[in-house]
């Protein structure tokens, strides 16, 4: 009887350890990733490659070739600027200097994201190629990751992600072991021709700061696509300080799978050219500008390109407290730290353009300002991308219609705004077409030169039709009509967007040949690219009217997002 009293403990025991270790599985969880991080050395002080102490002389068009940067924010709601009257909390956090560019130059009013996601839409900028072409279709993500938003459903959920864990055997070897690094092996293909390689024909010193998320192995790191000098990180994410820093406020999101996985596993790093990880000094998006300005002087004597993409205001969502004390009158927490975000993103953009401007540069760069794809509904802000519907990760105008500025003294117009669609697609050809660079001619190149339509050289639109495509999930806009399709769901949205720009009319049934030409479109150009390089290993849902943290209902409108 003693034995089997003593196996009953012990029973109960274990299971009670079992239930503790299941409830705290996030905190073992994350002391198992914390033990995974890379080794980062302390900082490192930066030397940027001197240009001539003179500019050469102008070209046989009396005018200098002229210097490109482009600023990419990553996760920027269209509300999030204060450009369209409406900003973060309401106005509360102005932009003036997001402002400026597109004030003096032109505002892109239907600007469109490469895609909804991160990764494929910076593969569509820097390749001027829908990066369905080339098999770049799904963010890179470790499959941790993956397998996390896969199978962990919000509280009260209606509908479950998924994750294809059969999947797994048709990833490229070596992306699925437990390093941190596997996931760098889900690159660009070194075949791609990237805007830095087009610009260093024409002689240009080539710049990248911030976030790649474009790959990490031998062929696809930024010094191997063209650019001559690279201080950043690799992955899709980072720390802006270590999460007890004295100077960090941090907002963490309990319902969301994505932000559980990224505090325990993002390091606060950078790299320079390919070097070993080191500490930036302070807040991430403060250190990259500091850097930026520093190598604007350093190569005020010559032409060059500047790929500045902070991962500001990517999760995790950390401010600095000096930002977050700025803005007393925002009440609710989590708002008050992502205003504080886009303050102090707002605040480094400024100093770019002081730069430039004490440099006396201003008048002979074209600076691009754009973001990656709207805001994200995980973050719990309903008001980020108004006055569209959707988030990140969907083909809702909330997921892929951005703040789109260029500005060019004397060559564009200020105060210009241009109606007709265009696209991430467009930054290749035109920041080549300003420098005098041919694009390449042994491929399809889906963007377009905006400067002649901007200039009212060229009449008409640039884009009759645009693509995008996570998977099932597909969009064509094809003049005013957009239609998207969720092969997953058997559904579709048809909109007209000439007199339903927020989509909130759906006309499908009411139009049903108009969408039966349009899912013809969408078979033509799958037809046109190729199959993806990894397969899709998750399919979660993303509901169109309220952010992640609020119930869902059935009954609701929402997309399932492939990756």
């Amino acid at each position: 009887m003693k034995l089997w009293t003593w196996l009953g403990a012990v029973v109960l025991v274990a299971l009670a350890a079992m239930g503790l270790a299941y409830f705290n599985r996030a905190a073992i969880l994350a002391m198992v990733a914390h033990s995974r991080l890379p080794h980062v050395e302390p900082n490192h002080e930066v030397t940027w490659d001197e240009g001539p102490a003179a500019p050469p002389p102008n070209g046989a068009s009396g005018r200098r070739r002229p210097n490109v940067v482009f600023i990419l924010a990553d996760d920027m709601g269209f509300n999030d600027i204060t450009f369209n009257g409406g900003g973060v909390a309401r106005g509360a956090v102005p932009t003036p200097n997001i402002d400026s560019i597109g004030h003096d130059g032109v505002d892109f009013t239907n600007g469109y994201c490469g895609n909804a996601t991160c990764a494929p839409s910076r593969a569509a900028i820097m390749t001027g190629r829908y990066p369905t072409r080339f098999g770049f279709e799904f963010t890179p993500a470790p499959v941790a990751f993956e397998k996390m938003v896969g199978t962990e459903a919000e509280p009260g959920a209606v509908v479950a992600p998924k994750f294809f864990k059969d999947r797994l055997a048709q990833m490229p070897a070596g992306s699925t072991s437990a390093s941190p690094s596997a996931v760098n092996m889900l690159a660009v293909p070194s075949s791609e021709i990237t805007i830095a390689e087009v610009l260093k024909t024409q002689g240009y010193h080539t710049l990248h700061f911030g976030k790649w998320h474009l790959g990490g192995v031998k062929g696809s790191r930024p010094e191997d696509q063209g650019f001559d000098e690279s201080l950043g990180f690799i992955p899709g994410a980072s720390m802006y300080l270590p999460e007890h820093d004295p100077g960090v406020e941090n907002s963490k999101q309990p319902w969301d799978p994505i932000d559980k996985f990224l505090w325990p596993n993002l390091p606060y790093a950078v790299q320079f050219n390919g070097s070993p990880m080191f500490k930036p000094k302070g807040y991430m998006t403060d250190y990259l500008t500091d850097e930026a300005v520093r190598a604007i002087h350093a190569n005020k004597a010559r032409p060059f390109f500047m790929y500045f993409a902070p991962n500001a205001i990517h999760t995790p969502l950390q401010a600095t407290k000096a930002d977050y004390d700025a803005l007393p009158q925002i009440k609710d927490h989590r708002l008050r730290v992502y205003g504080a975000m886009v303050r102090n993103l707002d605040r480094n953009v400024g100093r770019i353009l002081k730069e430039l401007k004490d440099d006396g540069l201003d008048q002979d760069t074209l600076v691009i300002f754009t973001s990656d794809n709207g805001g994200a509904g995980y973050i719990g802000l309903p008001e980020i991308n108004q006055p569209y519907r959707g988030w990140k990760s969907t083909f809702f105008e909330g997921g892929i219609h951005a703040p789109f500025f260029m500005r060019w003294p004397g060559q564009i117009q200020p105060g210009a705004r241009y109606t007709y669609p265009v696209g991430h697609v467009d930054i290749f050809a035109t920041a080549a077409g300003a420098a005098g660079a041919q694009v390449p001619k042994d491929r399809v190149i889906d963007g377009v030169d905006l400067m002649p339509f901007i200039q009212g050289r060229q009449t008409g639109r640039p884009h009759q039709t645009l693509f995008w495509r996570s998977g099932q999930y597909k969009v064509v806009l094809d003049g005013d009509w957009k239609l998207q399709s969720s092969e997953a769901q058997k559904k579709v949205w048809l909109y007209d967007l000439a007199t339903d720009p927020t989509e909130r009319h759906e006309i499908s049934a009411a139009q049903p040949e108009r969408t039966k030409a349009m899912l013809a479109l969408l078979a033509a150009q799958d037809r046109q690219d190729v199959k993806p390089m990894w397969p899709s290993l998750l399919q979660g849902p993303v509901f169109i009217d309220h952010p992640s943290g609020v119930r869902q209902r059935k009954g609701e409108e929402y997309i399932e997002w492939d990756n």
